[in-house]
């Protein structure tokens, strides 16, 4: 968890102060974050202790969430794929095809649901995690300034009810554009690979 907390500090802070550091930086602030020295924080550093609840919480239910969509999806995926083609009337790429991409789909539909049911706790999470770190990050409004993160939340509670008041519901949405990036181009890999595959299926007949 204390890396997890340094390499998020490291995606997203501000390329106009950072320093040139090494691929082990991360490794570095981990370790100082969990003996307290080395890292200069500020006194709203949340102690690690508050942050495993949020952070275990995260996990279990993007697991949960992802295993029960990956298992639904794949059934019917697989009981579709079973009755438009029969086992014994498939060739080789079509079996390759059957077997292998209602994986792929029923993975990438799994990751999308729990990412996209899960991201307001991803933002609470998030921020609990950077603050008082003395991270400064851009201002994506403006372009060409630079913000401090000045948050002052006292835990997962607190954190949720400042947001929900201050910024509204869309607030836990923040950030949410790279997501529906990231699974286009997720989408589009998929489209592709499909195309390749019926285009070596239609060719070995």
């Amino acid at each position: 968890m204390p890396f997890y907390s340094a390499s998020l500090i490291e995606t997203v802070q501000s390329e106009i102060i950072r320093d040139n550091t090494g691929i082990l930086e991360c490794v570095r602030e981990g370790i100082g974050r969990v003996i307290g020295l080395g890292v200069p924080h500020s006194k709203r550093l949340l102690p690690l202790l508050s942050l495993i609840f949020p952070t275990v919480l995260h996990g279990v239910l993007h697991y949960i969430i992802s295993s029960i969509i990956q298992k639904f999806v794949l059934l019917i995926l697989k009981r579709k794929t079973y009755n438009s083609h029969p086992a014994e009337s498939s060739s080789p790429v079509q079996s390759m095809l059957d077997a292998y991409f209602p994986e792929l789909i029923a993975n990438f539909a799994a990751s999308l649901c729990s990412d996209v049911i899960l991201f307001p706790l991803e933002t609470v999470l998030h921020r609990l995690h950077i603050q008082g770190t003395r991270t400064i990050i851009d201002n994506t409004d403006l372009g060409y300034e630079v913000l401090p993160i000045n948050t002052q939340y006292e835990g997962m509670r607190d954190c949720i009810n400042t947001i929900k008041q201050e910024e509204g519901v869309l607030g836990f949405y923040k950030g949410f554009g790279a997501v529906i990036i990231q699974y286009t181009l997720h989408a589009a890999v998929l489209q592709i690979t499909k195309i390749i595959y019926s285009t070596l299926l239609q060719n070995s007949i």
